[in-house]
């Protein structure tokens, strides 16, 4: 009897991200565009620098109203014939905003790329704002903010954020506007806010894709080329948010007989120009909660069958970031697992594992070809990038960095983390600096939350 040797299993070669070719047209618009072969359903992304912050204050919610009203009919088409036309062409679209600015997607199939940016053009420089669509719109947005204050997901977040800014902070209040300033929204106010902000200047549009056999560039001058230019406006995000001074405290909101308690914790964390470089961040969140596996998984949902999952993750912004940690618990863990959640957020001033370390690199670097495999991830991440004020070159040099992270260095950022975030210090008591906000009972958990010795401790009713 004979047997075959196992095959050795070599190493993956380095993978990069897609070369890029960029060109500035003369209206300001950049044209940042991927070839990639075999991918025969196109990918256009645009991202125009138009923070949340741009609206006024007593509007806010003005700008996704207008995102969401951008294709609902232009000047030679109503919105019934506008919609025939995208699904005649095929062509998927979809705009939104968030702070860092506006984004407008369309995919449509190789061959009807040019009457899909003919529609493209006029959803950026012609759209009607139809009285009717504008005020279902409105209508729309009424109820998502009632149904977003019911959800204790939606609550919970809503409510960090009003903890952890300052009020007079952009950050503090709904992206999408609440009751009192969207009900004010008219069609008059979404046509001023488009004619301010919806120009080319400082917009960067990303095409992925099998580009072979096209005239990228013609086919983009003829469409946007002749798009309004505007102001310069260089991005608002430069500056980092102001935190409200008691962020440090736990919050209930209380939900009388909930058989779950939401939870959320979180600190100020980097932003990817961060001492150090970036790459070691988002290897610590992996450890932490980024995965199944990761220690608060371990103790939480394997050990004590207290949750289904809970995730951490460090959310860069353009100036300053978040490290946020969310999830969900059995009620009658509340304050059992609060505890041990900030226990296992601390212990990273402890250090962490070689083997630890090397699966959050490994994970991270060896799924990245994954993960950009096609081309609505390839654009995707041109434009995060792009209203990040950087380039693609950014995620390959990140990716060849991450293979450099060890344990020492991410015992490394953690601590400086830490020290900036004012959590996990080796002088700071437990649970010192987090802003914690659960959703639940309040009548249930409060002595016991209290206990803890977390910090102040608020009961907020709606």
């Amino acid at each position: 009897m004979t047997s075959n040797a196992r095959p050795s299993v070599a190493m993956p070669p380095q993978w990069s991200f897609p070369d890029a070719e960029t060109r500035d047209l003369p209206n300001g618009l950049r044209l940042v565009t991927y070839d990639v072969p075999g991918q025969y359903v196109i990918s256009v992304r645009l991202g125009l620098p138009v923070p949340i912050n741009a609206e006024p204050r007593d509007l806010e919610g003005v700008a996704t109203i207008m995102a969401r009203t951008m294709d609902e009919g232009t000047l030679h088409h109503s919105a019934e014939e506008f919609a025939r036309l995208l699904e005649r062409k095929g062509i998927s679209y979809g705009a939104g905003i968030s702070e860092a600015g506006l984004t407008l997607d369309l995919d449509v199939v190789k061959g009807n790329l040019a009457p899909a940016l003919d529609l493209l053009r006029q959803i950026l420089t012609e759209p009607a704002f139809p009285d009717n669509e504008v005020a279902r719109q409105v209508r729309t947005r009424l109820a998502e903010i009632d149904q977003e204050r019911s959800i204790p997901g939606h609550r919970a977040a809503l409510e960090f954020v009003s903890t952890f800014f300052a009020a007079d902070e952009r950050g503090s209040r709904p992206t999408g506007g609440s009751r009192d300033t969207v009900s004010r929204v008219t069609r008059e106010d979404v046509v001023a806010f488009h004619e301010a902000h919806v120009t080319a200047a400082g917009t960067t549009v990303a095409v992925a894709g099998d580009l072979a056999g096209l005239d990228i560039h013609a086919l983009f001058d003829e469409a946007l080329g002749g798009w309004r230019r505007g102001a310069d406006r260089p991005s608002s995000l430069s500056r980092e948010a102001t935190l409200a001074p008691d962020r440090g405290r736990l919050v209930i909101v209380d939900r009388p007989g909930s058989v779950q308690t939401e939870v959320v914790v979180g600190a100020p964390g980097p932003d990817r120009s961060v001492d150090g470089g970036w790459a070691p961040y988002p290897v610590i969140g992996f450890v932490l909660g980024g995965s199944p596996n990761a220690r608060i998984d371990a103790v939480l949902r394997e050990e004590k069958g207290y949750t289904y999952g809970i995730r951490s993750s460090f959310r860069p912004r353009r100036t300053g970031g978040l490290f946020l940690t969310s999830g969900s618990v059995r009620a009658d863990s509340t304050a059992e697992s609060v505890r041990l959640l900030v226990e296992i957020l601390e212990s990273g001033r402890d250090g962490f594992s070689d083997k630890e370390v090397r699966s959050g690199v490994d994970f991270i670097s060896k799924t990245a070809p994954g993960r950009y495999a096609t081309a609505d991830a390839v654009a995707d991440e041109a434009i995060n990038m792009a209203l990040d004020g950087r380039t693609t070159e950014f995620t390959t040099a990140n990716l060849r960095d991450l293979e450099q992270v060890d344990q020492a260095r991410a015992d490394d950022a953690f601590r400086r983390f830490a020290a900036a975030a004012g959590v996990a210090g080796d002088e700071a008591p437990s649970g010192a600096g987090w802003t914690i906000v659960l959703v639940g009972d309040a009548d249930a958990h409060r002595a016991a939350i209290e206990g803890l010795g977390l910090g102040e401790v608020t009961v907020v009713t709606d």
